[in-house]
C-alpha cells in the first residue's frame, strides 16, 4: 500500500512546501492539494516549489476538474512540471465540486468528465490529441508521464472511472461502501476489456492520530458535511433508495444549507447533521494501532493507496507516528503476504 497526505493550500505557502517536505522525510508517496481557486492559494505554483525541495513525492490535485481550467493549460502545466522535476506529478480529477459551486457554477457533466481525462493525459504524455477539430501536440513536450485518477461516488461516474482512469479516488474512509464501489470500478473496467489491476484504488479520509475520541470527532466532522454534498447529489439524481449503499445515503436527510467558505475546515458549522457514527465510519482515527487494523482492512478489498487529510490541529505529530509506526506495518504486512 502506498500513502499520502492531503492539505487545504491555506497561506503561508511556506507551511504547505513545509509539510509536503516532511511527509516525504516521514516516507509518504504523494502530496495531495486540493484545488479550488478561490477559496485557497493556487495549487500549481506551490507544486512547482515543493518538488524543488524534494525529491520523491509526488504532487498533485484532489481534484482538479473541467470547468474551471482548460484542459490544454492543465496537461501544459504537468507537461512543464515533469520536465522540470522528472515525472512527479499526478491528477486527480472530478466533475468540480467547490471550485465550481463557489462561482455560482455546477458540476460538468460525465460526459464532458470524459473528454477532459482524454485530452490531458495525451497532451501529458507527450502524445498528439483531437480537440475543438485540431491536432494539437506540445512540441517542446518528450517523455512526460502523467497518470489521470477518477474521483467518483454515483454509480454513473464509476463507471467512468473503471472504464478510463489510471486510478479511482474514493473520498471516504468507510471499508463497507469502499468494497461496494471498488467492485464497481472493476466491473465498469472488465466490461471494456480493461484489466482491473491495472487501475489505482485510493481511499481519502482524515487520519488523526490520538485517543481523545469526542476532540478528534469535532476536527474530523467537516469531512462528513463534504462527503455529504457529493451525496445529495446522487440522492436527487437517483432517489433515495438507489443501489448506493444505504450508510453513505442516510446520514443527510436533516442537511440543510452548506456554506463553502467553510469547506473542508476544522470546526465548520454546517456540519452538526454529521453524526459521531458517520465520522467514526467515513475516517481513520485512533491510536496508531487502530489506524493499521482499518488500513489491512481496506488493503484487504483491494485499496492500493490510503491518502490522509490533514485538516486539523494535529498535523506533524500525525505524520510522524504514520511515518514510524503505521507505514511500516502497512509495507511489511504486504511483504508478509507476497
Amino acid at each position: 500500500m502506498e500513502f499520502g497526505a492531503v492539505v487545504q493550500t491555506n497561506p503561508p505557502a511556506a507551511r504547505t512546501v513545509g509539510l509536503a517536505k516532511l511527509s516525504e522525510q516521514y516516507g509518504f508517496d504523494y502530496f495531495w492539494t486540493f484545488d479550488s481557486h478561490l477559496l485557497w492559494q493556487e495549487p500549481y505554483v506551490i507544486y512547482s516549489q515543493i518538488l524543488a525541495e524534494t525529491h520523491k513525492i509526488k504532487v498533485g490535485p484532489m481534484v482538479t476538474n473541467p470547468a474551471t481550467r482548460d484542459w490544454t493549460v492543465t496537461a501544459s502545466v504537468y507537461a512543464t512540471l515533469n520536465e522540470m522535476y522528472g515525472n512527479r506529478t499526478i491528477c486527480g480529477i472530478g466533475r468540480g465540486d467547490s471550485a465550481v459551486r463557489v462561482t455560482n457554477g455546477a458540476p460538468t457533466t460525465l460526459k464532458t468528465l470524459r473528454e477532459s481525462i482524454h485530452v490531458i493525459r495525451e497532451l501529458g504524455n507527450s502524445r498528439s490529441v483531437e480537440y475543438n477539430g485540431a491536432t494539437l501536440q506540445f512540441p517542446w513536450s518528450h517523455g512526460s508521464q502523467l497518470d489521470v485518477w477518477v474521483a467518483a461516488y454515483g454509480p454513473l461516474a464509476l463507471k467512468v472511472a473503471g472504464e478510463v482512469g489510471d486510478g479511482f479516488i474514493l473520498q471516504c474512509g468507510d471499508v463497507d461502501i469502499a468494497k461496494w464501489m471498488i467492485a464497481s470500478v472493476r466491473a465498469a473496467a472488465e466490461n471494456v476489456g480493461r484489466n482491473p489491476d491495472d487501475i489505482a484504488f485510493c481511499v481519502a479520509a482524515p487520519m488523526y492520530i490520538g485517543d481523545d475520541w469526542e476532540h478528534m470527532r469535532d476536527q474530523c466532522r467537516w469531512f462528513g458535511g463534504m462527503v455529504g454534498n457529493h451525496v445529495a447529489d446522487i440522492v436527487a439524481k437517483y432517489g433515495e433508495h438507489s443501489e448506493v449503499p444505504q450508510a453513505l445515503t442516510d446520514y443527510i436527510k436533516d442537511r440543510e444549507g452548506y456554506d463553502y467558505n467553510e469547506h473542508g475546515r476544522a470546526g465548520n458549522t454546517h456540519t452538526s447533521f454529521v453524526p459521531d457514527e458517520i465520522v467514526d465510519r467515513f475516517c481513520v482515527l485512533g491510536t496508531a494501532e487502530q489506524h493499521i487494523e482499518k488500513l489491512k482492512q481496506l488493503k484487504d478489498i483491494g485499496v492500493t493507496q490510503f491518502a490522509g487529510y490533514l485538516q486539523h490541529d494535529f498535523k506533524e505529530e500525525t505524520l510522524r507516528v504514520y511515518g514510524e509506526t503505521v507505514m511500516p506495518a502497512l509495507r511489511d504486512h504486504i511483504t508478509a503476504k507476497a
